[in-house]
């Protein structure tokens, strides 16, 4: 169960100034690399009864004012940001061997961006979103399909609403640490710092 990585290398003066395009250099190479999920993202809150949580999300952008993502806002991930709104990020590439991490606080996108979104959402999800209550017991796979069927029959052709409890988060980072495995288990780590003046950058050992 064990492997050593000797696909890169990775120094100081490889590192762009800022981590969020050097984030997208990274990701975009994972794309080219043929990784299944590149955008998929570990999530992990923790909530007002101190109970630490992950679960794997979909990065759907990264921009300078962070990284944003979507869920049910009455889902545990949802109540655990509306308790504490600061999360973690972690993406892992087998294919390129590297590692991202990203700290940050959270909050909420706006209406209109979030409502823009749900309608660039495939017919079926945006009716699935309407069906489910992300999280909460279900008796068995049918009430969720008769369920989607309610949804089918009261939106059906036209346009379908963002649900009032559904909508967009976005991650302001503080910390993103880049990892790049090396043989031997010396592997190479930067650390990002965000403070008033920008960004600062430095190794820190594997």
């Amino acid at each position: 169960m064990r492997r050593a990585y000797r696909r890169g290398e990775l120094d100081l003066k490889d590192l762009d100034a800022d981590p969020v395009r050097q984030f997208m250099i990274w990701l975009n190479e994972a794309v080219l690399a043929g990784e299944l999920e590149p955008n998929a993202m570990a999530l992990g809150t923790v909530g007002d009864d101190g109970q630490p949580r992950v679960r794997f999300v979909l990065l759907k952008s990264a921009e300078q004012d962070g990284f944003v993502f979507f869920s049910n806002y009455e889902s545990r991930k949802g109540r655990d940001l509306a308790a504490v709104p600061r999360a973690s990020l972690a993406f892992w590439w087998p294919i390129t061997e590297r590692q991202v991490r990203v700290d940050g606080s959270v909050s909420r996108l706006s209406p209109g961006r979030s409502d823009a979104y749900f309608a660039s959402r495939p017919h079926g999800s945006q009716l699935s979103t309407w069906a489910a209550r992300q999280g909460e017991p279900v008796e068995d796979r049918a009430v969720l399909l008769e369920a989607a069927a309610r949804a089918a029959d009261e939106y059906a052709p036209g346009h379908v609403p963002r649900p009032p409890y559904w909508g967009g988060y976005v991650l302001t980072p503080e910390r993103m640490e880049f990892w790049q495995g090396r043989d031997d288990r010396l592997h190479d780590r930067f650390e990002y710092r965000r403070s008033e003046t920008g960004w600062s950058v430095r190794r820190l050992s594997p």
